[in-house]
């Protein structure tokens, strides 16, 4: 039997496990799919916003496959970090794939970023996720003006949160704690603002016009800054997505604001320079950029402060480094050929990545798959030299005596239940246990 692990059970760990156990080549496989935190699914559980419904429900087909025969999760098993080093792992399995994402958010390096009030995009959707390494009371939502900085899917999630009354999110599983923070928001005006123009966003015309869908909100765009965009001088000639968007923010800079108790502002060709402030952040000042004729843009000199005393950035993911792999920080991502890491110059033997940590963050959810088949056929081509690789009898067995309690299935199942127990006493459909204790206690429960 070839036995693999894989680490990370978001949708590259889930799919590269998927391609191991329905492929034919190579038909005796069993595959563990590790995870540091004790529940499954990664992004999608923890980073996909809580009213985005059909693309949560891609927590079935995941669990699909973990619920294979030949597939077995092993959450609350961190790697990396002693005593789990990847040379370790390596000894108690024929292969390892590492699809650990890009855990951290990318830097915008300008003055005033560590001011307090001044978050990452990731550090505000973790705490609206439950993510157990966000602090319950992580945002209080005192301020009266937030800046979202980026023009992203993430960024649209980020500000329809912000505007979304809460009453519409108590039907989801958002965290009882971050739902009653933002029933007592005080935040009337969100700005997000993108460097470049309105046709180089990066959002989807779907979350954009779910903007436009908010009871409470009015969706303001100014005309002389669509009117900057040489795209918008002839939409018909635009590829279809970014016509539409051209089409969606025409019609709401024609409309007049229909006087909601919250106002999202859409801001283009402004870059941010500085975040300003004093012990918290008061506003932030963008120098007004310009297309500079090769397809990009450049700074003209004029400055704008943009009052706010909440800053989230959003303006991508970025890998880190797992202790005892390699590294290329420019890319931040692990060196590899087809997905075979390399080491020294030379590909390892027996160790594999897909998703983001290996090719960056792009792409969307389904790119993921393509990106795992790619890695698992390196591997099975490489099978009879793997097969050959002593590991150990029984690999659960040699992680607890390292001093690791892994969850298994039925902890995870057992999770579940009592986040739907915990939804029916507080009159929600579900909602999720927000912190370690909580998550760790559930799962122990079911394994006794």
């Amino acid at each position: 039997m070839l036995r693999v692990a894989v680490v990370g059970s978001g949708p590259s760990g889930v799919y590269a496990a998927q391609a191991l156990v329905q492929q034919q080549a190579v038909p005796d496989v069993a595959v563990d799919v590790l995870d540091r935190l004790p529940c499954p699914y990664g992004l999608v559980r923890y980073g996909v916003a809580p009213d985005h419904e059909k693309i949560k429900s891609l927590q079935n087909t995941l669990r699909t496959v973990l619920e294979h025969p030949r597939v077995s999760f092993l959450g609350n098993v961190p790697v990396g970090p002693a005593p789990l080093v990847p040379e370790r792992l390596l000894g108690l399995y024929h292969a390892v794939v590492y699809c650990v994402g890009a855990a951290s958010d990318r830097r915008l390096g300008i003055p005033g970023e560590e001011l307090p009030g001044s978050f990452s995009a990731t550090e505000f959707v973790s705490w609206y996720s439950a993510h157990p390494d966000s602090a319950i009371d992580a945002f209080a939502l005192g301020a009266r003006s937030a800046v979202v900085i980026g023009v992203g899917n993430v960024a649209v999630d980020v500000a329809r949160v912000l505007a979304r009354g809460a009453e519409e999110l108590r039907a989801t599983d958002v965290p009882h704690a971050a739902l009653d923070a933002l029933a007592d928001s005080q935040v009337t005006d969100v700005h997000m603002v993108g460097r470049r123009g309105p046709s180089q966003a990066k959002f989807t015309t779907k979350e954009l016009r779910e903007l436009g869908a908010l009871a409470g909100a009015d969706v303001l765009v100014r005309p002389e800054e669509l009117a900057m965009d040489p795209a918008f001088a002839d939409p018909s000639r635009l590829p279809g997505p970014v016509r539409r968007n051209v089409e969606v923010l025409r019609d709401w800079a024609r409309r007049e604001p229909a006087g909601r108790p919250r106002r999202i502002h859409l801001r283009f060709f402004l870059r941010p320079a500085a975040v300003l402030g004093e012990g918290a952040v008061r506003a932030v000042r963008f120098e007004r950029t310009g297309p500079d004729g090769m397809g990009g843009v450049a700074g003209i000199g004029d400055f704008e402060d943009v009052p706010a005393q909440l800053v989230l950035r959003s303006v991508g993911y970025r890998g880190v480094p797992l202790p005892g792999l390699p590294f290329a920080a420019a890319s931040g991502t692990v060196p590899h050929e087809q997905g075979r890491v390399v080491r020294g110059g030379a590909p390892s033997a027996g160790e594999y990545v897909a998703g983001w940590i290996k090719r960056g963050p792009t792409g969307v959810i389904g790119t993921n798959r393509s990106c795992a088949k790619e890695t698992i056929a390196s591997l099975l081509s490489d099978a009879a030299a793997l097969a050959s690789r002593p590991v150990a009898e029984d690999p659960r067995a040699a992680l607890r005596a390292m001093g690791l309690e892994p969850v298994e299935w039925p902890g995870w199942l057992r999770i579940e239940a009592a986040e739907s127990a915990l939804g029916r006493a507080l009159g929600r459909p579900r909602v999720k246990i927000p912190d370690w204790p909580g998550l760790l206690t559930a799962a122990r429960d079911a394994q006794g």
